[in-house]
């Protein structure tokens, strides 16, 4: 031990000095009033630490953003670290941090946000136009920002006051709306808690539960019918439910209601319609699998679809003569594309940022709150009631060009009629346009599309007779995933396309892996030039696939293959702008 100085005595002298004078402690000080208003919003007692979404969700709706004392306020109150909590809150797209200026006060807070989706769909029905000409038109006080896909792609293009979606949007209606103080979404229009019970809604999941349906049978069915994960991964849903099924309890399921695939709408639309055969389809997969909660994971922009929701399960749980139900839990996204991965989903769902978890373990293993969880996207559950009822053979009997079964296609772009639209799996890309949409808009012909939304690639007209399935596009460097097919004319250009795509994936890329970070700015600036570098493009896009943790950095080079295979000229002749 070292001697000690001369200096010693005098410097623990002043320490204690400065221990005495201190008049409170270090870091950040918690704002009473701040605090005395989170109380009031939330309840008596702290909300437990997954819950910390929801209530920055409940912040950021009172205040319209979240000032950083209540953040600090938050941080304190829920005995989390100040960082730990502002990690969350800045993650997510839909919350605005306001930061505390040198003198201590706050920027002001806009009175009225409208977001512009610039979304491919919304791109090509004129939102560049909207984004130009609303500021001057709304004037100072109202915010006008572009936002990515909002999920009503079939009625391009989209603006959002405050809640409120204004569909095939135009300069004057958004202002009308504006001026007529609209800011909440309006309850969708949709087959009710008793209409589906006067209809046999229930009567499977009453059969189940009492017995009268075997739990290896109703598996079975659903193998034999072919079911397979409609989200976009395609996993075979029978195989996912065993594999669950298998693990010790307790068990979890997370339904993935965040669909952020631009072009993609399905999910909003069955909700939107008949939300209780979704639910159905759920409870018949808790009894068979032995699930004991499922949380329900909300895209943040469908705010009719949640209310809606909330008010219908709250109808479910005081039925009286139902067996009781598993523990449902609605959560809330916050504007998060990646968090449409089930991984990134789940720790959102935890209150976490949406990071994607490195696998194995897989979350059928170690899920949600570490325990084995089933996982869902929507669709795939509204179809259980269905085959279950109906039989595998049923629904395996729709079906063209060798496929089988059914899909649901959410169609956009140049088409007469677009929207979603229940057709065989398998169906090419011109029988979709000609027997489901009407044909092509008047004056366009079929020039591109895209199968599968931002992710699955851009095809040429030239394979318009490919069919639509899992596995049937790999070939030409597509796939087709959610089914979101969003159809280009002669009066666009692939490359257009391709670039918006990027754009939109270098915005919701996580951040967590440099491939996928740095990958998509990189390809980003190397598309933005009129003839593309097709080496370094394709060495770029090798390093992507390998190396990206999920599937976002892993499809995002899609874009500009698919574009240099099927459409050189636009980029490798000096034709590209």
């Amino acid at each position: 031990m070292p001697a000690p100085t001369a200096e010693q005595p005098a410097n623990e002298a002043v320490d204690a000095q400065r221990q005495r004078t201190r008049r409170a402690p270090k870091g950040r000080q918690v704002d009473p009033a701040a605090l005395a208003e989170l109380q009031s919003w939330l309840g008596a007692a702290p909300p437990p630490r997954d819950r910390l979404i929801e209530a920055l969700h409940v912040i950021n709706d009172r205040w319209g953003a979240l000032p950083a004392p209540h953040l600090v306020a938050l941080a304190h109150w829920m005995r989390l670290a100040m960082a730990e909590v502002y990690e969350v809150a800045s993650f997510y797209h839909h919350f605005d941090v306001l930061k505390e200026a040198a003198d201590g006060g706050l920027p002001a807070v806009p009175a009225l946000t409208v977001r512009v989706c610039d979304g491919l769909p919304c791109e090509m029905g004129g939102a560049r136009d909207l984004l130009a000409r609303l500021p001057a038109l709304l004037g100072r006080a109202v915010r006008v920002i572009n936002t990515p896909c909002v999920g009503r792609c079939d009625a391009a293009p989209v603006a959002v006051v405050h809640q409120h979606p204004v569909e095939r949007a135009t300069a004057q209606s958004v202002h009308a709306a504006v001026s007529a103080g609209v800011r909440a979404c309006p309850l969708p229009s949709h087959t009710g808690y008793a209409a589906y019970r006067a209809h046999g809604g229930y009567s499977l999941w009453q059969d189940c539960v009492a017995g009268r349906r075997n739990a290896d049978d109703v598996i079975a069915e659903i193998e034999h019918a072919g079911l397979r994960g409609l989200g976009g991964a395609g996993f075979p849903a029978g195989r996912k439910w065993r594999a669950v099924r298998a693990m010790p309890g307790p068990r979890l399921m997370a339904v993935n209601i965040d669909e952020g695939e631009p072009g993609t709408f399905k999910d909003r639309h069955f909700l939107e319609t008949d939300p209780h055969r979704f639910i159905e389809g759920l409870l018949v997969a808790c009894w068979a699998v032995g699930i004991e909660t499922a949380y329900l994971y909300l895209r943040d922009e469908y705010h009719g679809c949640r209310a809606m929701l909330q008010a219908e399960l709250a109808l479910l749980q005081a039925a009286t003569d139902l067996p009781p139900l598993p523990r449902i839990e609605l959560r809330r996204g916050a504007g998060a594309y990646i968090c449409g991965e089930e991984s990134a989903m789940i720790e959102s769902i935890e209150g976490k940022r949406g990071l994607p978890r490195l696998r194995p373990p897989y979350v059928a293993e170690v899920g949600l709150f570490g325990l084995p969880t089933l996982v869902h996207n929507l669709e795939t559950l509204h179809c259980v009631r269905d085959i279950v009822e109906g039989g595998a053979a049923a629904f395996k009997a729709h079906g063209r060009h060798g496929r089988s079964g059914l899909r649901s296609f959410s169609v956009s772009g140049r088409v007469r009629q677009p929207g979603l639209k229940l057709a065989p799996a398998g169906i090419t890309l011109r029988e979709l346009v000609d027997e489901f949409c009407g044909g092509m808009a008047e004056g366009h012909t079929l020039y591109g599309y895209l199968p599968g939304g931002a992710s699955g690639g851009i095809l040429p007209a030239s394979l318009a007779d490919v069919p639509l399935d899992f596995d049937t596009l790999q070939p030409h460097g597509a796939f087709i995933g959610s089914a979101a097919v969003i159809v280009l004319s002669q009066h666009d250009r692939a490359v257009d396309a391709a670039r918006n795509v990027m754009r939109f994936f270098v915005h919701e890329s996580c951040g967590q892996c440099t491939p996928c970070r740095a990958g998509t700015a990189k390809a980003g600036a190397l598309m933005a030039a009129p003839r593309w570098n097709a080496s370094l493009l394709g060495e770029l896009s090798q390093v992507m696939r390998d190396a990206s943790i999920c599937g976002l950095g892993q499809a995002a080079p899609n874009a500009f293959d698919s574009v240099l295979r099927h459409f050189p000229h636009e980029v490798l002749d000096g034709e590209g702008t």
